[in-house]
């Protein structure tokens, strides 16, 4: 975590910090990702660096955490349109709801992707709290839609957990990349052929592959 010397920077110079680290992140992912750059593009001297972090790792673990508060702000207030939907239909709110989220944050978003997703460390034991967090809510969403007979009671319920898990990357990651060819992420990702995409790609998450024909996301 930063140290408190950062934490006492104005707001504004913490900000380009973090911008800086964003890009340089989203550029280069985590090995390639250079201190050097960071401090350059952020206006401090590699001294200053170090009286604000520790190391590489230290800053994106902050990101981490400002993606995380950004998030938790954004979900607030937002809620399922039916509370009485079945597992899958909560399912696809929150993956909707999340699509929301990453259109408005698309750079951070990326940044933190490439490092976890494409770079696996999501998969390795440092991150290994976050991906644990995850499958146990959706283990959890599992084993109530098992009681609702939503589910086939037979299914595993890690092994179904861990093919929610990383459908939902892979969507996440799919749109993001397409999207931020855009003029405009936020507008492309509420328009109605890119809501379809998604629904299609949820469907063959629920249903399979057997008679499912997603549409394609060509450009308008």
């Amino acid at each position: 975590m930063p140290k408190q010397t950062f934490y006492n920077l104005p707001e504004e110079k913490r900000k380009v910090v973090t911008s800086a680290a964003v890009d340089e992140f989203a550029e280069y992912g985590f090995e390639a990702a250079s201190i050097n750059r960071i401090v350059a593009n952020g206006g401090i001297s590699k001294g200053s660096f170090y009286q604000y972090f520790d190391d590489k790792m230290d800053v994106f673990k902050y990101l981490l955490d400002v993606i995380a508060n950004e998030k938790t702000e954004f979900f607030k207030g937002k809620h399922p349109p039916s509370p009485g939907q079945s597992v899958f239909g909560y399912f696809r709110w929150m993956m909707k709801t999340g699509m929301e989220f990453n259109s408005t944050n698309p750079k951070l978003v990326k940044a933190i992707g490439r490092v976890l997703l494409t770079e696996g460390m999501y998969y390795g034991k440092m991150f290994a709290d976050i991906k644990k967090k995850t499958t146990d809510a959706l283990v959890e969403m599992i084993k109530s839609a098992k009681q609702n007979g939503e589910i086939d009671a037979n299914v595993d319920e890690q092994m179904a957990a861990t093919v929610m898990d990383t459908w939902s990357n892979v969507i996440s990651s799919s749109i993001l990349n397409e999207g931020m060819q855009k003029k405009d992420i936020v507008k492309w990702v509420r328009l109605p052929k890119t809501q379809k995409y998604i629904d299609d790609m949820l469907s063959i998450m629920e249903h399979g592959l057997r008679n499912v024909k997603p549409s394609s996301l060509d450009d308008e």
